[in-house]
């Protein structure tokens, strides 16, 4: 009996033990995970951002963490290109949880002394195979999100290096929602980005108007609120792939001016030209 006894208590202890190794190793994995959470590099964030815009977006020269970095803003022509445009100073950024009545979710928030000058914070919301950004309501008559140079458009390649626009673009929006899921991106609300004054220097004319692109859905429309270069079109996101038709002509008297510029921008009829995008 006594031997019977103490093979229980050593089986018991022998359990008890590697009861204890696996707490341990578990902790030490969870520790191991959550330190990886805690100081993830910001490159992370970089990758994150050139994969979800086919690299025409690019953080470079980044700093940080995933939680609070900072990094120069590039615009590119996509995969092989060599246009490339940077906005000057760097982006902040800051990442925290938050909950909210649909669950846990991550406040993003961006600030940029050229462009974003008060703090704008989205909200990320992850879900099964995807992700939801709530953008905040920003109106276009206080500003809008922020302001950016024509000038950085160059780095999508043609046609914006040729043209070498000059301007300011305002981003604006009611509210607005985007989806991010199978690879694709998906907009539930409306956005608005005003040009103002826009300018190029193959034409002559200081300014060659004000306008406006209104993104509804996975629909775009182009209007011109004033100015010697008219436009207009509309265009829609078809199975991934963004088609696009319109026109651009010169207001009366200014025929002349923009004659260059009808030229690169489409297939001339008379003397107008005529915009195909896909």
């Amino acid at each position: 009996l006594a031997c019977s006894g103490e093979r229980i208590v050593k089986a018991a202890w022998d359990q008890r033990a590697r009861s204890s190794r696996r707490w341990a190793l578990w902790g030490a994995i969870g520790g191991g995970v959550s330190a990886a959470v805690a100081f993830a590099p910001a490159q992370w964030v970089a990758q994150a951002v050139q994969s979800a815009t086919d690299q025409r977006l690019a953080l470079t020269q980044v700093r940080g963490s995933v939680w609070q970095g900072s990094a120069v803003l590039m615009l590119t022509g996509g995969p092989g290109s060599k246009d490339a445009t940077v906005l000057p100073g760097r982006l902040q950024w800051s990442l925290a949880p938050q909950w909210n009545g649909h669950g846990p979710a991550l406040g993003l928030t961006l600030q940029q002394d050229c462009c974003v000058p008060q703090p704008v914070t989205v909200r990320l919301q992850p879900g099964w195979g995807r992700w939801t950004f709530t953008l905040p309501a920003a109106a276009a008559s206080s500003g809008g999100w922020g302001q950016w140079p024509a000038t950085w458009l160059s780095g999508l390649g043609t046609p914006f290096n040729t043209l070498d626009l000059d301007g300011t673009l305002r981003l604006s929006t009611p509210g607005a929602t985007l989806q991010w899921a199978d690879g694709h991106w998906q907009l539930l609300g409306e956005l608005q980005l005003d040009v103002d004054p826009m300018s190029s220097r193959l034409s002559t004319l200081d300014t060659l108007g004000r306008y406006r692109l209104i993104l509804s859905g996975s629909t775009l429309t182009l209007s011109t609120l004033s100015g010697a270069l008219r436009l207009n079109g509309q265009g829609q996101w078809v199975n991934s792939r963004f088609q696009f038709k319109g026109e651009a002509f010169g207001a009366e008297g200014a025929e002349g001016a923009v004659n260059n510029l009808l030229n690169l921008l489409g297939r001339r009829e008379g003397a107008r030209a005529v915009i195909s995008i896909g």
